[in-house]
């Protein structure tokens, strides 16, 4: 299992691939060895059409996989579960997950707008809350522990995250 899971929660365009990206290289910077997993909501294309491997699945193979001196890609014509693709990730990462809101794990969610409020009192294992600048939630719609940050605070949630993924481990 991996050594920590903290998931980036949040309705469509509201910065979760952004904070991602920011938190990947935050952690980076600090030695922190970094897995990710996303949920895409649509049918994703993971290689151009005329690859070869995408012809191989095109042909009828339902698991293909690609490697080079410096990576491997596998394709597998099946949805996987989080559980599993997590247990797939290196033991000693940190992994953060994109979306799968409904999922347990530690998460943030990010608030944009009023309209992305409803996701505080839905979700279970809310440890923190990110707010686009100018935004003011009101204090009883955090959820209790939870602490609140700037959509920018890449240091602070950084490292609340750290904490609160070790914490969900079990």
């Amino acid at each position: 299992m991996a050594a920590a899971v903290y998931q980036i929660a949040g309705f469509k365009n509201t910065g979760k691939t952004t904070l991602v990206c920011r938190l990947i290289d935050y952690l980076a910077s600090r030695g922190v060895r970094v897995a990710t997993v996303k949920h895409d909501g649509h049918e994703f294309q993971a290689e151009p059409a005329h690859t070869d491997t995408a012809r191989h699945r095109s042909s009828g193979a339902v698991w293909s996989a690609i490697t080079s001196a410096a990576r491997t890609a596998i394709v597998k014509e099946e949805p996987s579960e989080l559980r599993g693709l997590i247990g797939e990730a290196p033991a000693d990462a940190f992994v953060l997950v994109e979306g799968f809101k409904t999922e347990s794990y530690p998460k943030l969610v990010i608030v944009r707008g009023a309209e992305d409020e409803r996701l505080l009192g839905e979700l279970k294992g809310i440890t923190a809350v990110a707010v686009w600048p100018g935004y003011r939630l009101q204090d009883d719609v955090i959820p209790a522990g939870a602490e609140q940050f700037e959509i920018d605070d890449v240091q602070g949630i950084g490292d609340h995250i750290q904490i609160a993924g070790l914490r969900g481990r079990s």
